[in-house]
């Protein structure tokens, strides 16, 4: 197992990354690590088992632009796909910019044949316990068709199935109404597709306030609308933790009673806290890419990185070239 990190690219740049790298050393020792970035940074790594330091120069900003990203060659990022692709890995995570990693991942590593736009997908706390459904595409592409859709159905099953140990995943179409005739051109005409796809466990539309129910594995959506769901659902989860903290402040008796709920409220914080899941996946592209969150501590990086072991570990892209290979 071979993993690259680019150690410089988050908000809090190498006090996260390196207390991540240290933390994951220590639970797997069966998994090289190519950590990239500023040489003096990070020597703190050096002897650590496994682990080579891979040097770059800069850093590129958050919101760099994807084509000038691309050709800035001694950044951490393009320095961490050239070390990915040179040593033969299996995954490489980063919490830098969103469009950077994505173009350089799509024009470097490649899209795996047969797919015709790679997906962003992540997974998403329910009223359940211990119950997640995951998501795609989360903003990867502006805009999508009826058949690119119908892959990220695919690859989105085989993922959940990996990650949740759910043989079977129940998908569902995003829209804004349950029925079948619902929606605009798009979802429309996508709906008829996945009903008939023999390798999709297509259950219908779904609205999103019924999303974190419970009932859905897999939700499916195109880009621009996955990526307003994502905020939302962020946005959300921010106010309803602001909302509260300034209700259990009001007087004394708020104050009480917050000693009371307080073990329910962790409860909730957790299961709601993004910390505990590991970035969002690149889904299409030939390798596991993680895209950690830019905010991300060494808590959430570090899930990150689990989650690029496990899904290598368990051939994520080798399953899903045979299912591409069935398709045909």
């Amino acid at each position: 197992m071979k993993l690259v990190i680019d150690m410089m690219g988050g908000d809090h740049g190498t006090k996260t990354t390196i207390e991540a790298v240290k933390q994951f050393v220590q639970l797997h020792k069966d998994c090289e690590i190519f950590a990239v970035g500023n040489e003096e940074e990070i020597q703190e790594l050096n002897g650590l088992p496994l682990v080579h330091i891979v040097p770059s120069k800069t850093v590129l900003p958050m919101d760099a632009d994807p084509m000038s990203a691309m050709k800035t060659l001694d950044s951490s990022l393009m320095v961490g796909i050239q070390a990915f692709l040179d040593n033969g890995c299996d995954g490489l995570i980063s919490a830098g910019s969103t469009g950077a990693l994505l173009t350089a991942s799509i024009f470097k590593i490649k899209r795996l044949q047969g797919i015709k736009r790679p997906c962003l997908i992540t997974s998403f706390p329910t009223v359940i316990d211990n119950k997640k459904f995951v998501a795609c595409d989360l903003g990867a592409n502006a805009s999508d068709t009826k058949e690119e859709l119908e892959q990220f159905a695919m690859m989105g099953s085989l993922y959940y199935s990996i990650l949740y140990n759910e043989e079977h995943p129940k998908v569902y179409l995003l829209n804004n109404g349950t029925e079948e005739e619902k929606g605009n051109p798009l979802t429309k005409e996508t709906y008829q597709l996945l009903k008939v796809n023999p390798h999709i466990n297509f259950k219908g539309n779904l609205e999103g306030r019924d999303a974190m129910k419970g009932e859905a594995d897999v939700i499916v959506c195109d880009g621009f609308t996955g990526n307003i769901f994502l905020k939302t659902l962020e946005g959300t989860a921010k106010a309803m933790g602001s909302m509260m903290k300034d209700a259990f402040k009001m007087n004394l008796s708020t104050k009480i009673g917050y000693l009371f709920a307080k073990k329910g409220i962790k409860a909730m914080i957790k299961k709601m806290d993004y910390k505990n899941v590991g970035g969002a996946l690149l889904l299409g592209v030939n390798g596991i890419v993680i895209k950690s969150h830019g905010s991300s501590e060494a808590k959430s990086f570090l899930a990150s990185m689990e989650s690029a072991y496990n899904l290598a570990k368990q051939d994520l892209i080798g399953k899903i070239k045979v299912r591409l290979d069935s398709n045909e």
